[in-house]
């Protein structure tokens, strides 16, 4: 797919994506709260296969999944799907803006990675915005009662999975980026949708729980909007480059925060906005860092 160099069409793009991602989350929160998250993982990942095949007839032509690097694509899909479960997992025990502040760690997690595996350096700004990142991580734990007695152990271990999100996405997108060097995109994002819809469906004899009318109708909106929003997505970072367009992805914080109030009643704490703040200063950080390094 060429790149159409139209900033205002990839931000606006990546704004629709970021609020419908936002709803997915919401969805998300409500479908586990009834049915098993490892059920929804599976229906998240089995009905984005049409819309990733739909997505690879209209880049390159028709897919393709001849690849020298299978044992990569399923390293991949396994860091894929552990991101998916514990963001999944971790909606049904916190409020979602704290839960989607959490989830976007996956830049410091990335930066940090990128030292031992890709050999880069850690750079003044990816250690500035590491360091900011994980004090924002510390200051939603304190505003959740953290270090002084008052935090659940069910809460501590939601906090721990969101993090760990960023964690197994930052890995991620580093197989991302090595897979990129040799495989075509449409390729990559073929076996991950069929890899990762194999993987949750090993589980599915072990947790199956029959869904009503009603979780199915969730189910089916969220592998939709999902889908929806992965087609946005995709059609932003085909109209601007990636680097112009990551800061309009911290717009799910305000999503969430609204979302959650309206959907579920959440009260919001002066320390989760501050959290969240520090974290998206982290992410801008690493991303100048990236743009500097950058040839202009």
């Amino acid at each position: 797919m060429p790149l159409r160099h139209d900033f205002r069409r990839g931000a606006a793009l990546m704004l629709a994506a970021t609020a419908l991602f936002a709803v997915m989350g919401a969805l998300v929160k409500d479908a586990v709260s009834r049915i098993p998250f490892a059920e929804v993982m599976f229906f998240r990942a089995a009905l984005a296969l049409p819309v990733v095949l739909l997505l690879a007839w209209r880049g390159q032509g028709r897919p393709e999944l001849r690849t020298r690097r299978f044992p990569q694509h399923v390293l991949r899909a396994c860091t894929g799907t552990a991101a998916m479960g514990c963001s999944f997992w971790s909606l049904g025990v916190l409020p979602l803006a704290e839960q989607t502040a959490l989830t976007y760690t996956t830049p410091i997690f990335a930066a940090l990675l990128a030292v031992p595996f890709l050999g880069e350096r850690i750079g003044l700004w990816r250690a500035l915005g590491v360091g900011v990142g994980f004090a924002g991580i510390l200051v939603i734990a304190l505003g959740k009662g953290a270090f002084g007695g008052a935090m659940t152990g069910l809460v501590l271990i939601g906090m721990a999975m969101a993090t760990l999100h960023g964690l197994f996405s930052g890995l991620t997108t580093l197989l991302v980026r090595s897979l990129s060097a040799t495989e075509r995109s449409s390729t990559i994002v073929l076996w991950q949708s069929i890899l990762m819809t194999a993987i949750t469906g090993l589980v599915m004899p072990f947790v199956w729980v029959t869904p009503g009318w009603g979780e199915l109708k969730v189910l089916l909106l969220i592998g939709i909007i999902g889908g929806v929003a992965q087609v946005l997505l995709t059609e932003a970072y085909a109209s601007a480059q990636v680097s112009s367009l990551g800061a309009f992805s911290y717009t799910g914080v305000l999503w969430a925060v609204l979302i959650g109030w309206l959907a579920f009643g959440e009260e919001q704490r002066w320390m989760t906005f501050a959290g969240a703040g520090l974290i998206v200063l982290a992410g801008l950080a690493i991303l100048r860092g990236e743009m500097r390094r950058q040839p202009r």
